[in-house]
């Protein structure tokens, strides 16, 4: 069936193919930096049609013979109107200049004005890197992944973190791709700082359904970043101080218009400034920091070829040099290739490899790690037959290697050493997928990927009675498969054009993730081990449907949806009762698989232009989990689930050099599991627990406030504040609640709430020279 599908699929692009008409393609880039414009419309007004940019500013489109009006355009640059006869094939290549009057308000989006409206994909947002530095976020450090959490159907993971889950979708279930690269474990310091330095970065799309088939090894969404690709007219300097850490970014021409870099640095300084503080408290090998370095050189050979080489590098570190203490980093590389092997077909060879590791210092001879490691080769194939479709195809091979877990104490022959079994993995992906404008009215995006997970050799395979006890185990040889899985997943995404004003949109997908996050938390942890599927942990597979009313009004200024979602979640997986992660070689299984299923309703309200602007929304939703030896085996709340979730955020623009921004968000109190009482055993009081995650956390709501205030321009160097309040009227949220003994009466359990922040001011200096 596969087989047919694909061969149907072909053929009829061999006819599209065949169509008559001229390609024009192109590149549409920044006038002033060189950058490309991701997302950038190419319209033909004689037509009523056109195209966008893909992620390397690159666009096509055949059209027929005679002349025509092509139109560039992006928010926040002046748009081009040209004239063309177009008689042969032809490249034009399009600058396009930032306009001069700065770009009005907060937006999430950079794309066209109608574009909720005119695209076919629903579940998306863009965020806009320019207006994400305005927002009052924890210490003042512009972030993405918090800024995420403000949209619909995305909730915090708990106070301050980095860390998400959407549409009922565990933290592990997001796809974080940096340059194609996948981040593992995205946040510093304890997860309150993500690894996402916003000067280095270009673009960012969120998927939160209808996700295209070129994507795929994750269940509940997808986080696309990528890089700037370095100012290729001229050197550029930016830098900030910050209320916990300073930043450094150079970028600049090696070859003008050919081949540019940008580097950039960030550090935290709070070992620093205990140290100058020099406080008897602190000892001298206090470490406490982290950072992160980015890199790319992208180099333009000719107008058919470019490559692109990236990296990101990161670490934290805290606790006693050569003592105590832990740290965990992240590292990434990409090598792009892009190549036209004609005016239709574009290319992109990509080789890809990310690394996650932590470590715990336990004495000068004791140290505890684990870890993932991933190499990825990836081919994609973008396909423009006529103006009606797109094709996407490619293939894409990934290599794991997992280590769960080592312990080794002493440091000589006689030292003690537990190492769990390191686990290797295969997976290979074919995908293809059309986006096919049927009509004025009427466009879809369907296509297919399909997947192939393979658990290699060595390794050794237990099998388990009801109790954990090994019954009997296989042992396989390198490169001997032990376990495969096979999943195809379908995606079809629909709008219809009711009106100028008005679409519905329909989409469907199914995801399997075949990489698990063993976590007893809802943030994640820098403990946390990563699991390949084997015999007993199965892939995980959800089938989502989704249906979404967009309205726009005021001509384009104000955007209004409305989406609902249903989920089915396939082989969950949860933990039996006291299980321990680490260095835990039975951990399979304790390992419980079951069934799960989340539903909800988006509302979204977003203001886009004019001196106030911002957004508001509301998510309701609901998730359960149904896993034999939990609860009785009956349904209960997964410990991410949220019943409410409101977010408002709103900017005042005063004038060009005064921006005043403000967040509030409320959300009701996550599912959590507390004894419902207690009894005592020889002298010794025990909890008594009975349902699973049976309570909720208190209520949560927090108002947040940024200034921004620009300095006057010169023409050396542009400088600007923000001065951030987190937390204004100094709530205090619970941040975990634990119970004990009543100091007036022994016998009766009394809860403590723990609070992490009050009200937390910082300041930011920022300059670009």
């Amino acid at each position: 069936m596969i087989k047919r599908f694909f061969g149907i699929f072909m053929l009829s692009l061999v006819v599209l193919a065949a169509q008559t008409g001229f390609s024009l393609r192109g590149a549409v880039t920044d006038a002033a930096t060189g950058e490309d414009l991701i997302g950038a419309a190419v319209s033909v007004k004689d037509m009523s049609a056109g195209t966008f940019t893909n992620s390397y500013g690159f666009y096509s489109m055949t059209l027929p013979r005679g002349k025509h009006e092509i139109r560039f355009s992006f928010i926040g640059y002046d748009p081009v109107l040209i004239t063309l006869d177009l008689q042969e094939n032809t490249r034009l290549d399009m600058e396009l200049t930032p306009s001069v009057i700065a770009l009005q308000g907060v937006t999430v989006s950079a794309e066209r004005p109608d574009e909720a409206l005119s695209s076919t994909r629903m579940s998306v947002a863009k965020l806009d890197i320019k207006d994400i530095s305005v927002m009052p976020v924890l210490f003042g450090e512009a972030d993405i992944l918090k800024t995420l959490q403000l949209l619909p159907g995305i909730s915090s993971a708990s106070e301050g973190s980095t860390g998400f889950n959407v549409r009922g979708g565990a933290n592990d279930e997001n796809l974080i791709l940096l340059d194609e690269a996948t981040v593992y474990s995205p946040s510093h310091l304890l997860g309150f700082v993500s690894v996402f330095n916003s000067d280095v970065l270009n673009d960012v799309m969120v998927y939160k359904g209808g996700i295209p088939a070129y994507y795929g090894g994750r269940t509940s969404s997808v986080i696309d970043v990528q890089m700037n690709n370095g100012n290729n007219k001229e050197f550029a300097f930016k830098a900030g101080i910050g209320l916990i850490s300073s930043r450094l970014t150079i970028e600049g021409p090696i070859i003008k218009d050919k081949m540019s870099f940008i580097i950039s640095g960030r550090r935290s300084y709070a070992d620093l400034i205990l140290k100058a503080l020099n406080l008897e408290q602190v000892p001298d090998n206090t470490q406490l920091y982290f950072y992160d370095f980015n890199a790319k050189i992208n180099y333009k050979i000719n107008d058919n070829n470019r490559i692109f080489l990236s990296g990101y590098f990161g670490d934290d570190v805290f606790g006693f040099k050569d003592v105590l203490g832990t740290s965990w980093g992240n590292r990434t590389g990409t090598v792009r290739w892009n190549h036209l092997f004609s005016d239709k077909l574009f290319s992109n060879l990509s080789l890809i490899h990310s690394n996650y590791g932590y470590g715990f210092k336990l004495g000068e001879d004791a140290y505890m790690s684990s870890g993932i490691v991933s190499y990825s080769l990836k081919e994609d194939l973008t396909f423009y037959p006529n103006l009606n479709n797109t094709v996407r195809t490619g293939v894409q091979i990934n290599a794991f290697e997992f280590e769960p877990g080592e312990l080794v104490t002493g440091a000589d022959s006689s030292s003690f050493r537990i190492l769990l079994d390191k686990k290797y993995a295969l997976e290979t992906a074919l995908y293809l997928s059309n986006e096919h404008s049927f009509s004025p009215l009427l466009s879809a995006e369907y296509g297919v990927r399909t997947s192939l997970f393979t658990q290699l050799g060595p390794g050794t395979a237990f099998r388990y009675d009801e109790d954990n006890n090994v019954i009997d185990s296989t042992v396989y040889d390198v490169h001997e498969i032990m376990q495969y899985y096979g999943n195809l997943e379908p995606r079809l995404s629909l709008n219809y054009r009711l009106t100028d004003k008005i679409s519905l949109k329909a989409s469907y997908n199914r995801m399997a993730q075949n990489l698990h996050l063993l976590s007893n938390s809802t943030s994640g942890q820098v403990t946390d081990v990563w699991l390949p599927s084997s015999t007993l942990i199965k892939p995980l597979v959800v089938d989502q449907v989704a249906l979404g009313y967009f309205h726009n009004f005021d001509n384009n200024t104000i955007e209004a949806s409305v989406e609902a979602y249903y989920k089915h979640i396939g082989n969950v997986a949860d933990f039996e009762d006291g299980t321990n992660i680490m260095l835990n070689e039975n951990i399979e299984a304790q390992i419980l698989i079951g069934e799960g299923r989340s539903y909800g309703l988006e509302l979204y309200v977003k203001k886009k232009f004019g001196d106030v602007t911002g957004w508001i929304s509301y998510t309701f939703s609901r998730t359960e989990l149904k896993i034999d030896g939990i609860n009785l085996g009956e349904w209960y709340p997964a410990k991410y689930d949220r019943s409410h979730d409101i977010s408002l955020i709103v900017k005042y623009q005063f004038n060009e050099r005064l921006y005043l921004s403000g967040t509030w968000v409320f959300y009701t109190g996550n599912a959590v599991t507390f004894p419902s009482g207690q009894y005592t055993i020889d002298g010794e009081v025990v909890p008594y627990y009975t349902e699973r995650n049976g309570y909720r956390m208190p209520d949560y709501h927090r108002l947040d406030l940024n200034l921004h205030i620009k300095g006057k321009e010169s023409r050396r160097f542009v400088s600007s504040w923000d001065i951030s309040v987190y937390n204004t009227y100094n709530r205090y949220n619970a941040y975990s609640i634990y119970f004990r003994e009543s100091e007036a009466n022994p016998d009766i359990p009394e809860a403590v709430q723990v609070t992490l922040f009050g009200i937390v001011p910082s300041i930011t200096y920022n300059i670009e020279f």
